[in-house]
């Protein structure tokens, strides 16, 4: 494909709920644009966007594909991104590197919280956007009421475009534009034009008039004409509805069916027509390397830079994907990546549709295309000339919320398991792992159990390691609650020099620090030199407590008296006396588990608040109070011990139908109730069992 002018190029990001058709979309316009000689489907597993194995298995996509078409002179880079929540990072990834977004919701049952959320997102960054109303041809599909939905929840800004046209038993045959007042039908795979049928051409009317009338507020001068009463011509009307767009004072609707091409013509069309061209976008303003402020203008003449956004990796290397911001990228260029402070050498440069790569020399302004086996460079870093190296605001993943214990099913591939969860890492940010040294598990930290399933499969299709997920082990702590005073001896003799150690200490709580250790000894009867042998002794007992063997806090031990040998007595003697102590003392000195709690901020719809609340509860949560948010929303702040946090994450998202989300964050210790603390204690002597400690 040949390099095209920034302005004859579109990066449309398609977004939407799962399962609306978002890969089913892009089927039909890319086989409309002549990419493709068939229609692929999801559930055959031979959609371009869909390549990827786990895709195949699941029938859904769990990250972005890039699918490039050329439609009337312009190159449109469609963006097909993930609608399950829990993929959510795909989506920013692919909404940094667009300047408009298309978004697709059904005609059976219209606007769905995927909708809302892609909206939410445009909105955030003051992106233009278009609808996409499928499914038309489908029982039960009603467009119009989808349509009303539409406008309803998201205002006036939204405009149909296209409608369909219904024959017989609402059987869909073709769409007329509502611009150009024109018809179409299908003929097999051939679109042709037909006259408008008599029934709509007053509806046809009134949306060219309210169309015309949000062309009107644009300007002094077109609202002057259009008051007068003056038509406007077809191309003043596209101008116009393309500035409203760049506005965001107009949303368009288009409307088809994936399987038959019903409205893929004119949605390419309005896509050329109306989307904004990467040098129509916000100007990018970043840091150079002296800490100056500087814009970064999308033009072909400017130095070059471009960002990684986004990263596929497999046990073989790295294949990276990015746009050009400024410039272009040419084959065997050497680009600086400022945040590595290393060079990156762009030997072999890929256009991308779907899997399929093609070799081209050179990637232009604006553009998207693929490199392979960059050294340093990861997923949100930026690609500059040395003579002026940038850093771009790269994409932020969202915080992990549901974590879980992890680790290979075979003994000896713990290795194995690291490498690939670091390569998994690479491709997708927005999952974190954790080594707990004190419950002695790995934990994998994602955006939800989908999520976590899906790494756990390319763990094993990939690089060959099965692995198991269970319940995160909650850190508990011990501490005691009251004073006592005991003795620990230690003796031993074995032939030649024996050991002796002999201490006499007191414990109790200590409530500003973790360990305190003091001395009251008078007389010389342990004599200094072994004072810090006892404390150490003291420390290292500290690691396992008395009820469950989690580690002891908040603890003052005083050693108050002793006696030593001179030959006998050394500091092993003294250490292993003062755990004697630990061991005799602790268990009388009223011991208490401690559970950790957390802090919550659960973002909510008012109409959840009831249930969220009624959920928390159950979960010993305590409400520590409320605050109303823009768009009919409530942030609930609440804390709850992390034990009752595992599952939170599911929970939420089933309770709100993924409207609600969460941060969580660990604050302090506190006691756990009497039945919590018999069936950690039991659990935990259950688990050391088992791993044979």
């Amino acid at each position: 494909m040949a390099t095209f002018p920034v302005n004859k190029i579109r990066n449309v990001c398609i977004m939407g709920h799962g399962g609306d058709g978002k890969t089913s979309l892009v089927e039909s316009l890319l086989f409309t644009a002549g990419v493709t000689d068939r229609v692929g489907k999801v559930p055959d597993g031979n959609t371009v966007c869909d390549f990827d194995p786990e895709e195949i298995k699941r029938q859904f996509s769990i990250s972005t594909a890039v699918a490039p078409v050329v439609w009337n002179d312009c190159k449109i880079n469609l963006l097909d991104t993930p609608g399950f929540f829990d993929f959510e990072n795909e989506v920013n990834q692919a909404l940094r590197v667009s300047e408009s977004a298309l978004i697709v919701a059904t005609g059976k049952s219209g606007p769905g919280v995927g909708t809302e959320k892609a909206w939410a997102r445009a909105e955030e960054r003051k992106m233009p956007r278009m609808f996409y109303i499928s499914k038309i041809d489908e029982e039960n599909s009603d467009y119009y009421t989808s349509l009303h939905k539409l406008q309803k929840q998201f205002g006036v800004s939204v405009c149909p475009i296209v409608v369909p046209i219904f024959e017989g038993n609402r059987d869909t045959v073709g769409v007329v534009d509502c611009v150009i007042r024109k018809a179409y039908r299908m003929d097999g795979t051939k679109r042709v034009e037909i006259p408008i049928p008599e029934n709509m051409v007053d509806r046809i009317d009134q949306h060219r008039a309210a169309l015309c009338e949000n062309v009107a507020e644009l300007s002094e001068e077109l609202m002057e004409r259009y008051f007068a009463g003056e038509e406007f011509s077809d191309e003043e009307l596209i101008a116009g509805i393309r500035q409203g767009v760049k506005d965001l004072v107009i949303a368009p609707v288009f409307c088809g069916t994936a399987a038959t091409g019903i409205g893929s013509y004119a949605l390419l069309k309005g896509i050329a027509d109306y989307m904004p061209s990467p040098d129509e976008a916000p100007v990018e303003v970043c840091e150079d390397e002296k800490g100056e402020l500087i814009e970064i203008n999308c033009t072909p003449n400017g130095s070059t830079v471009a960002m990684i956004f986004k990263t596929v990796a497999d046990q073989y290397g790295r294949f990276s994907y990015f746009k050009v911001f400024s410039g272009s990228v040419k084959q065997d260029m050497t680009l600086v990546n400022r945040r590595a402070d290393a060079n990156e050498k762009m030997a072999h440069i890929y256009e991308i549709c779907g899997k399929k790569t093609t070799e081209v020399t050179e990637i232009g302004c604006g553009d998207i295309g693929a490199v392979a086996k960059l050294v340093t460079t990861k997923t949100g870093d930026t690609l500059s000339m040395s003579v002026r190296k940038v850093n771009l605001d790269p994409v932020q993943p969202p915080k992990p919320c549901y974590a879980q214990g992890i680790a290979p099913k075979n003994k000896g591939n713990e290795e194995k398991l690291a490498t690939g969860l670091a390569r998994l890492r690479d491709e997708d940010p927005s999952f974190s792992t954790e080594y707990n040294t004190e419950t002695k598990q790995m934990l994998i930290s994602g955006m939800g159990d989908i999520h976590l399933d899906v790494i756990c499969s390319k763990l094993k299709n990939k690089f060959g390691v099965e692995v198991e997920l269970s319940k995160p082990i909650v850190p508990y702590r011990e501490k005691i609650r009251k004073k006592v005073s005991v003795e620990g001896k230690h003796k031993k003799q074995s032939g030649g020099h024996g050991q002796y150690g002999h201490v006499k200490m007191d414990f109790e709580p200590c409530m500003d620090q973790d360990f305190v250790f003091a001395e009251s000894i008078f007389g010389g009867s342990v004599p200094k030199n072994f004072w810090p042998a006892v404390e150490k002794g003291i420390r290292e007992a500290m690691e396992h407590g008395v009820l469950a063997g989690y580690p002891l806090v908040g603890l003052k031990a005083t050693l108050t008296d002793g006696s030593y040998h001179d030959v006998d007595s050394n500091e092993l003697s003294f250490k292993m006396a003062a755990r004697l102590a630990y061991k005799a003392g602790i268990p009388q000195a009223s011991p208490v588990l401690l559970e950790p709690i957390c802090s919550l901020k659960v973002l909510i719809p008012d109409a959840y608040m009831g249930d969220v609340i009624g959920d928390l509860n159950k979960r010993r949560g305590r409400i520590m109070g409320m605050n109303p948010v823009d768009g009919g929303k409530q942030e609930i702040l609440a804390e709850a011990p992390m034990a009752e946090l595992s599952d939170y994450a599911i929970t939420l998202r089933s309770m709100t139908q993924g409207r609600g989300s969460f941060e969580s964050e660990f604050i302090r210790y506190d006691e756990a109730p009497a039945p919590v603390q018999e069936k950690v204690i039991a659990d935990n002597k259950a688990r050391l069992e088992a791993l044979g400690d």
